[in-house]
């Protein structure tokens, strides 16, 4: 019988129930989850190792040990708690008026905070790469391929040759091909998404410039980058999607567009061709 994994949860009473009968390491991990949970649900499982003075290995053993899959699964357990307890934060009361108030909250926060983590000169480095760039690669899983697809769609526009693969299989298979000068852009929020680090990972051996797209400084996509994008949107693992996380993915991306519009020669009049080619389209 297959076990149904998504009723998992309990992740504050496991840590509290067997936390005397872990290792020494396996209790600093569980005692800093258990005084921050709430810190925890946005960290990488890079960040709480080294916010409990551990490793990598004996927080994943710990998740295992406590009956969870893996880090995420714990995460998803451990919101689950809080949402128990704590309910919906800076939630609007319902009232059309409200929802409207509290989505421009939200994005112009997000926005705003994301303007003050975007390196200008990772920004730079980035437009360079991309703008003589002979092929581009993005790829992202889930609501960050959307946001690829997205960009992939820009950048055509500009006359560029770029692509978004979201399959992972038919992405590592680009990856491992790319022409010289290449460039492979990677969009994770939480920079833990194995498949993005895989293609991204044989993009880099390939000798493709890597660009991460991400909000966590510390997280497995940035081993791989030559330079980092970061965008603020904290995010729990049972808001996938939210669209914060967008909102501050495509400021990152509408800044890498604008910039490359300006710098790309003949950028205008391929806008007007892709424009033309589709102008039969509509009524």
């Amino acid at each position: 019988m297959i076990e149904d994994r998504t009723r998992i949860t309990g992740a504050l009473s496991r840590l509290r129930a067997q936390i005397e009968l872990l290792t020494p390491a396996q209790q600093r991990a569980a005692a800093y989850t258990l005084e921050h949970p709430g810190e925890v649900i946005y960290q990488t499982v890079t960040e709480l190792a080294e916010a409990s003075g551990t490793g990598v290995a004996t927080v994943m053993r710990l998740c295992r040990d406590l009956g969870f899959a893996g880090f995420q699964e714990f995460k998803l357990a451990l919101a689950a708690d809080l949402a128990s307890v704590q309910g919906p934060v800076d939630a609007p009361s319902g009232t059309p008026e409200s929802l409207i108030a509290h989505a421009v909250r939200t994005c112009s926060r997000v926005l705003e905070d994301t303007s003050k983590v975007l390196d200008p000169r990772e920004l730079e480095r980035a437009l360079n790469a991309l703008a003589g760039a002979p092929c581009i690669l993005l790829t992202g899983q889930g609501a960050s391929g959307v946001t690829a697809l997205d960009f992939a769609y820009k950048l055509l526009r500009l006359g560029l040759n770029a692509a978004a693969l979201t399959d992972p299989h038919l992405a590592s298979m680009r990856a491992a091909v790319l022409p010289p000068g290449s460039v492979a852009v990677g969009i994770t929020r939480s920079g833990s998404t194995v498949d993005t680090v895989h293609v991204l990972r044989q993009a880099r051996e390939r000798g493709a410039f890597v660009v991460a797209i991400t909000h966590r400084a510390r997280s497995p996509v940035t081993e791989y980058a030559g330079c980092t994008l970061h965008t603020a949107s904290p995010e729990d693992p049972l808001g996938g999607g939210a669209v914060a996380s967008k909102v501050g993915q495509l400021l990152v991306l509408e800044a890498l567009y604008t910039g490359l519009h300006a710098r790309i020669p003949g950028a205008q009049e391929a806008v007007r061709a892709t424009a033309s080619a589709v102008v039969d389209k509509s009524y």
